[in-house]
């Protein structure tokens, strides 16, 4: 039995390699892995004495040979095939062990050039195990080291490699094969954010119990485009497994949460927050989001952007919290929170905010939308006051409304005071139905209308919306602007002695 081994990452060859050697396997291998296997003491035949050619180019050429990819492709079952490699001279391969040069690495390098990009494009690599991986009935493809101990395993125990690992194997290879050309493409393309072709790719990064239904797969995948996902850096302090639901609402969360710097809170529940405030201290912040909507914010996700201390963690412990994400915990926090077996503590190594998506993709029969990601944090630069003369506050409530409201399945209604949720209104069809939900939750958990401001992802195609506001309290309103009818609406907002401001940007979430 020949095994053929190219690897640029060393890590477990030695033990692979020895454990095949004393399986009675002989190894071929090319260049810098040749050496390698020599310097353990193990005896190597070079891919250059097979093909009775030097490596030519600064290695480029190597492998790219008739006498190595005939060795791999040749099925055994096919007397034609075998008849070949007879007149040839040629030995098959029985195993093809492979890792590709680290292309994603270095072109992810600060600084790196284009030729230093380049020159980590694998070409003989990908070549061989797909070679590998087609004729997987009689050839073992190998690509990562994690499966070294698993395959040796199989062939100790077996004295052979089952079918069914094989089509496993293949399938591995031509994954990764797949996502490594999808990077290269990536790479190429990154200056056109809709090529011609979209090219993705995901490496699983947790399987789950379920998904949104007990009667529902699930698996969390990275995108291997970005340098960081929503739990890379991330560790798991208290509780049980995090689920799909989790993770989706995890994701709103950080994503509101970037919008502040200062102490701030967020609730979501059902991938809407319920509740958003920053505070002068993280534990006012929570205090107040909490108290936004305390009965929507029973088992949501909580997110803060400052460590949690002892107090907060008593707080939290009271409060049924089925997530809870923060940059750290002192010890008494965490005493307080491992009461709660239910709740899913995380902290968040890197204390960074969560990172924008360059692209927003949503999934549609038989294919997918593409679009820019909705992350730039907007301040009032470029707003156009239409109606009254904001004041300091009503203008850091507006900003802050209009910041949350963004987050907010549409129809979106956010009702702000004093830089905290009072009222939220999603997802409704009607906006006159959405302001409604939102004014009438902050009268139901017993929150003072007056003075409050209100923003609206859209703009009001009538004054029916900001008429009822108005005549509730609210005396300020932040919007797109743009309806045929903002002559009436301004009307309505100005005879009422109110302030709005259009922001000249719409913030649908669907």
């Amino acid at each position: 039995m020949r095994a053929l081994i190219s690897t640029y990452d060393k890590t477990g060859l030695d033990t692979f390699a020895r454990r095949l050697v004393a399986l009675g396997w002989s190894l071929v291998a090319s260049g810098g892995t040749a050496t390698y296997l020599e310097e353990l003491g193990l005896a190597v035949d070079h891919v250059e004495a097979l093909t009775e050619s030097p490596e030519m180019l600064g290695g480029r050429v190597k492998t790219l040979h008739p006498r190595i990819h005939a060795g791999i492709l040749a099925r055994r079952d096919h007397a034609e095939d075998v008849a070949t490699l007879e007149d040839q001279a040629i030995e098959p391969f029985d195993l093809v062990c492979v890792n590709l040069y680290p292309f994603e690495q270095v072109a992810a390098r600060q600084g790196v050039t284009e030729a230093e990009a380049v020159e980590m494009i694998d070409v003989g690599g990908p070549s061989m195990l797909r070679g590998a991986a087609k004729n997987f009935a009689h050839v073992i493809p190998v690509c990562r080291p994690d499966r070294y101990g698993f395959v040796l395993d199989e062939l100790e125990s077996r004295g052979e490699i089952s079918l069914e690992t094989r089509r496993e194997l293949a399938t591995e290879a031509f994954a990764t094969t797949a996502a490594y050309e999808a990077a290269i493409a990536g790479w190429f393309a990154e200056r056109e954010t809709f090529p011609e072709t979209l090219v993705l790719a995901f490496d699983k990064v947790l399987d789950l119990s379920y998904g949104e239904n007990p009667h529902q797969r699930a698996a969390y995948y990275a995108d291997r485009g970005e340098r960081a996902h929503l739990l890379s850096r991330v560790e798991q302090l208290h509780g049980k497994a995090i689920s799909f639901n989790n993770l989706n609402d995890l994701s709103a969360a950080q994503l509101v949460c970037r919008e502040f710097t200062l102490p701030t809170c967020v609730i979501v529940k059902h991938a809407n927050p319920c509740g958003v405030a920053v505070g002068a201290t993280i534990g006012e912040a929570y205090d107040k989001a909490l108290a936004s909507d305390p009965v929507s914010a029973y088992g949501g996700i909580v997110v803060l952007n400052r460590d949690v201390d002892a107090a907060l963690g008593e707080k939290l412990a009271d409060q049924f919290v089925e997530v809870l994400f923060a940059p750290g915990y002192d010890e008494g926090a965490l005493a307080a929170l491992r009461r709660r077996q239910g709740t899913r503590v995380f902290v968040d190594r890197e204390r960074r905010r969560a990172s924008a998506q360059q692209r927003g993709l949503k999934r549609v029969l038989g294919g997918v939308l593409v679009q820019d990601a909705d992350a730039e944090i907007e301040d009032r630069d470029g707003w156009q006051v239409v109606s009254g003369a904001p004041d300091e506050r009503q203008w850091g409530d507006l900003v802050f409304a209009w910041r949350v409201c963004k987050h907010v399945l549409s129809n979106a209604i956010v009702v702000v005071k004093d830089l905290g949720t009072i009222g939220i209104g999603a997802g409704q069809m009607s906006r006159v139905d959405a302001v409604r939900i939102a004014l009438d939750k902050a009268v139901e958990h017993g929150h003072d209308l007056e003075g409050a401001v209100l923003a609206s992802d859209a703009f009001f195609p009538f004054p029916d919306g900001p008429e009822l506001a108005l005549g509730r309290g609210v005396r300020a309103i932040v919007q797109p602007g743009g309806s045929k009818r903002d002559d009436l609406v301004i009307r309505a907002v100005a005879d009422a002695g109110a302030t709005m401001v259009f922001t000249g940007r719409r913030h649908f979430r669907h």
